[in-house]
C-alpha cells in the first residue's frame, strides 16, 4: 500500500506504540488523525509530527466510552476524509500491580473489554460501511502473546485480547469479498509505561523499543496485499 496521503485513524496515539506509529506514518505522508484522551501529551505528537511536515490532526476521546465512536469517525472524514486505515492501538491493562482474575473487580473486567474490545468494534462498525463501498480499506488491531498464552495474572487483559483477535477473524470472514483487509499485530515486549507498569523489574535493555515495533507495522502496511 502506498501511504502517502492515505487516511489514517490512530488510536492510543499520546505515548509508547501509538505515537511511534503517529510520528512513523507521518514521515510516510499519511493525513493523520489521532485518538487519546490526554489532550497534552496528544497536542505533543501532532506538533512533532507536522513540525516535520506531515499532517496530524487531535481527537481527544475514550474510545471506551460508548458515544466516541460515532465521534471519532464524523470528526475523521471531516478532517481527511473517508478513513483508508484504522489502527487500534488503545490498550487497557487492568489493575496495576496484576493481580488473579480472583480477586479482579467487575469495574476492571469491564473497562479492559471496553477499552480493548468494544472500543474497536464500535469504531470500526462506524467506518467500515465506507471502506466496502469504496471497496477497500485496513483495519489493524494491536494484540498480544497474551491472547493465545495464558500468563498468571494478566487475565483481563489477556482475555480482551483473545477476544479481540476473534473479532478481526470474524469481520476478515464477513468481509473477505469487500476490499476491506483485516490485520492483528503483536508488537511483542515494549519499553512503554504501560509494560514498566505491569513488569517493574524487566530490564530495558532486553525490550523492544516503540520506534522498532512502529517501523515493523508500517513496513506490513506498505506489503500487504
Amino acid at each position: 500500500m502506498e501511504l502517502r496521503g492515505k487516511a489514517v485513524i490512530v488510536t492510543g496515539a499520546s505515548r509508547g506504540l501509538g505515537a511511534a506509529l503517529a510520528e512513523a506514518l507521518g514521515r510516510a505522508g499519511a493525513r493523520l488523525v489521532l485518538v487519546s484522551r490526554d489532550r497534552e501529551a496528544l497536542g505533543s505528537v501532532v506538533e512533532r509530527i507536522r513540525a516535520g511536515g506531515g499532517e496530524a490532526h487531535a481527537v481527544v476521546a475514550d474510545v471506551s466510552a460508548p458515544e466516541a465512536a460515532a465521534r471519532v469517525a464524523g470528526t475523521s472524514g471531516a478532517l481527511v476524509g473517508p478513513a483508508d486505515v484504522v489502527i487500534h492501538n488503545a490498550g487497557a491493562l487492568g489493575p496495576v500491580p496484576l493481580a488473579p482474575l480472583a480477586d479482579t473487580s467487575d469495574a476492571d473486567f469491564e473497562q479492559a473489554l471496553a477499552t480493548n474490545v468494544l472500543g474497536p468494534f464500535r469504531l470500526t462498525r462506524a467506518l467500515v460501511g465506507s471502506m466496502a463501498l469504496r471497496g477497500r480499506g485496513t483495519v489493524v488491531l494491536v494484540s498480544s502473546d497474551a491472547a493465545s498464552t495464558p500468563y498468571a495474572g494478566w487475565g483481563a487483559y489477556g482475555v480482551s485480547k483473545a477476544a479481540l483477535e476473534h473479532l478481526g477473524r470474524i469481520w476478515d470472514v464477513e468481509l473477505s469479498a469487500s476490499g476491506v483487509r483485516f490485520l492483528t499485530v503483536d508488537p511483542g515486549e515494549m519499553d512503554t509505561r504501560m509494560h514498566r507498569e505491569a513488569v517493574p523489574e524487566a530490564d530495558p535493555a532486553t525490550l523492544t523499543r516503540p520506534e522498532q515495533a512502529a517501523e515493523r507495522v508500517v513496513t506490513l502496511l506498505r506489503e500487504a496485499a
